[in-house]
């Protein structure tokens, strides 16, 4: 015989609306429904499925096995899936039922196929739209026969209401995460880029606006190349801004600052638990970028590992944090910078071609200083405007020798070189002045106080890009290998040693002052630095 079941009372039904109430607001409120439901109907399984539109998610489930929640279940090959979300109410299948059980041997409470059993299936609508399903299975057949329509109804709305309103929390509280790791990426800070608009009446700088006004309404990737100080990051924040998401945030990443084995989660985020150390989940700047821009400044210095990884992400839009199974869709533009040849760098094997080529869909071209005919006036009043603000003196200016010394000089260092001199300039000229007429005085900048101006490298002197180079100048320091079939060599392991060498003459020949080093290699301070501490080099200091 079997047994029935009497319609819930409304006793019964009010404690399971209460329930689900409750259920909603805590951690485990898809988890808290089901056991809410369970106690009004008895059954060996059930399972609440969220629709995706051709396929079902679960979200939670109780009686069958735990790697039943990692499934997506296509609708279009379980035809009782189909019938549940093709009907507006509840189904409630008959025991002979030819059709094929998606939860085939995945029920807890058996082994193997599933015997002879009752099975019913209850889809969820909010405002007449299908949001999720709910399945009971019991393995006692014709156990749910005796519960009415109306009874199943009720709780289907009363799990409607609370689905969906579990549902637009979980968006609400990853909006709200999404907005605080938004603004925590944008309160970083950046390498440059310490003032918004590109300074400068230049034939090439004219040539880069007109470039970047074309490429920015557009969804291109943009490889923005040029050497270290020209203002990359300026014209990747010129390019986002004259976008369609300007509104949306741009997010900062320093590709040389990340350490190799957390570069991949930087990126693309972690779960909890991923690697030693990853106490709770993060999400990576693609995730927090989603619906912006990321900017990836000195994307040569990316590993080749996490190469592969950015080129899905440009590819397909999809990103996988680590430790997850599931892939994220994001809908990021990427800008990229380099101070770098990547095409060298790709023919030496250093950068993978694909996602050079994917990234050079619009190449911008940054011109150096030392190209921009007029500009160094214009820069350099620029920056004594604001630096005289920062001071609180009255007026500043330059004297007419020092405007022709700067315009002679061939500024290795371009824009930013230009700048912090100016910076250091005014300090020490106002200096000079009495504290209390400084708001009254016209303060002077003479090219007294330019004192570490390098006038041995005037403007028609050689330039980083001639063929006679620092490399060369130290070129003794290295012993020529010849390649032989006997006595293969390790390209990287030279190319370190070559390096290393330099380095060290350059810091030997400047008393170990790395701002000297790096100008005299045609670097970014910087980018010396973390190229020694690769190389393990140090500079010890001894007190005598």
């Amino acid at each position: 015989m079997v047994p029935m079941m009497n319609n819930l009372s409304d006793n019964q039904l009010l404690e399971l609306s209460i329930a689900l109430a409750q259920g909603v607001s805590s951690e485990q409120r898809f988890d808290d429904l089901l056991t809410a439901i369970r106690k009004a109907i008895t059954c060996d399984a059930i399972a609440l499925l969220a629709f995706k539109g051709d396929y079902l998610q679960p979200l939670a489930l109780q009686g069958l096995s735990k790697e039943t929640i990692g499934r997506r279940f296509q609708i279009s090959e379980h035809p009782r899936f189909q019938a549940i979300c093709t009907s507006a109410k509840s189904v409630r299948f008959p025991v002979d039922s030819n059709l094929p059980d998606p939860y085939d041997a995945l029920l807890t409470a058996t082994d193997g196929d599933l015997p002879v059993h009752a099975c019913m299936g209850i889809p969820l609508y909010f405002s007449s739209k299908l949001i999720g399903v709910l399945t009971l299975d019991s393995l006692t057949p014709g156990v749910f026969d005796s519960l009415s329509e109306r009874t199943l109804s009720l709780i289907a709305s009363m799990a409607s209401v609370s689905l969906h309103t579990a549902l637009t929390v979980d968006v609400l509280e990853v909006n709200v995460s999404h907005s605080k790791e938004v603004m925590r990426a944008l309160s970083e800070p950046s390498a440059s880029g310490s003032f918004l608009e590109i300074v400068g009446i230049s034939p090439s700088i004219e040539k880069l606006k007109n470039e970047i006004a074309l490429v920015a309404p557009s969804h291109y990737s943009v490889l923005i190349e040029g050497e270290s100080g020209t203002g990359k990051e300026l014209v990747a924040h010129s390019v986002h801004q004259q976008s369609n998401r300007a509104e949306q945030a741009l997010i900062y990443v320093n590709c040389a600052a990340l350490p190799e084995n957390l570069v991949e989660s930087e990126l693309f985020g972690h779960i909890k638990g991923a690697f030693t150390g990853a106490d709770s989940k993060r999400a990576g700047k693609f995730l927090i970028a989603d619906g912006g821009t990321i900017f990836l400044d000195e994307i040569g210095e990316l590993p080749l590992a996490a190469q592969s990884k950015l080129l899905r992400a440009l590819q397909s839009g999809e990103i996988q944090p680590v430790g997850q199974d599931e892939i994220v869709k994001v809908d990021v533009r990427v800008v990229a910078a380099t101070n770098r040849n990547l095409k060298d760098e790709v023919d030496s094997g250093r950068f993978r071609a694909d996602l050079y080529h994917r990234l050079n869909v619009y190449p911008l071209k940054v011109p150096a200083l030392r190209d921009r005919e007029g500009d160094v006036a214009l820069l350099a009043g620029f920056f004594i405007e604001r630096v005289k603000r920062k001071l609180g003196v009255n007026q500043l200016k330059m004297s007419a020798d020092l405007v022709n010394k700067l315009n002679q000089y061939a500024w290795p260092g371009n824009v930013r070189e230009l700048e912090h001199l100016l910076n250091r300039a005014a300090l020490k000229a106002c200096s000079k002045a009495p504290m209390q007429d400084r708001h009254k005085q016209i303060v002077t900048i003479k090219t007294l106080d330019i004192d570490e101006l390098n006038t041995e490298t005037p403007l028609t002197a050689q330039r980083p890009n001639q063929e006679i180079s620092v490399e060369r100048e130290y070129s003794e320091l290295i012993t020529q290998q010849s390649i032989t079939q006997e006595q293969p060599i390790n390209l990287r392991s030279a190319m370190d040693d070559y390096q290393r060498a330099l380095v060290k003459q350059a810091l030997i020949l400047h008393k170990g002052n790395w701002s000297q080093a790096a100008k005299h290699l045609s670097v970014d301070r910087a980018n010396l630095i973390r190229l020694a501490k690769r190389l393990d080099i140090r500079v010890e200091k001894i007190i005598h």
